[in-house]
């Protein structure tokens, strides 16, 4: 598996119809696992902090706890977003244009009993993942999508991936 040097990743949520919009600015490790498939890795110490961990310190065994990895596997024809983690919500995502994709979430419970998941659908309408110049690394990628439950649409969303190198 070739590794490209550590990145800088501009990773943005937009909803095109309901006011939710969020940016993560993180180093990542991008691994070209294909010649069309990368992975491309962020470690959770990078994200942002999640708003109930501002609240207070976190001891370093809820620090561990909370430690997980936000991961992406990308091609020019489908693009799979994992959340993996030990805190209280975990989600992976796959998108395939033109057609109907899961999304599933987990909430993660503090006792020893079976986490909580649901599911949704989602429709990509649009999937583009642009290359760097003279190189087979991606540059950018984006997906647009609507997401669905039953027959009820909860609304249309923009995912967009800057990758950059460190400077």
């Amino acid at each position: 598996m070739q590794t490209e040097r550590p990145k800088i990743v501009y990773l943005s949520f937009i909803s095109t119809d309901l006011p939710l919009w969020n940016i993560i600015e993180a180093k990542a490790s991008l691994y070209q696992k294909e010649q069309d498939k990368f992975y491309l890795l962020l470690n959770q110490q990078n994200l942002p902090h999640s708003p109930d961990s501002r609240n207070h310190e976190a001891t370093s065994e809820e620090s561990n706890c909370k430690k997980g990895l936000l991961w992406l596997e990308i091609s020019p024809y489908r693009v799979m977003l994992t959340m993996q983690s030990k805190s209280r919500f975990s989600y992976h995502h796959f998108w395939e244009k033109g057609v109907y994709g899961i999304s599933r979430y987990w909430l993660n419970s503090n006792t020893s009993k079976e986490s909580s998941s649901f599911r949704l659908r989602n429709y990509t309408r649009y999937l583009k993942l642009d290359y760097i110049d003279y190189s087979p690394f991606p540059k950018s990628l984006q997906a647009e999508y609507e997401l669905w439950s039953a027959k009820l649409k909860l609304g249309s969303y923009m995912l967009h991936l800057d990758i950059n190198n460190l400077t």
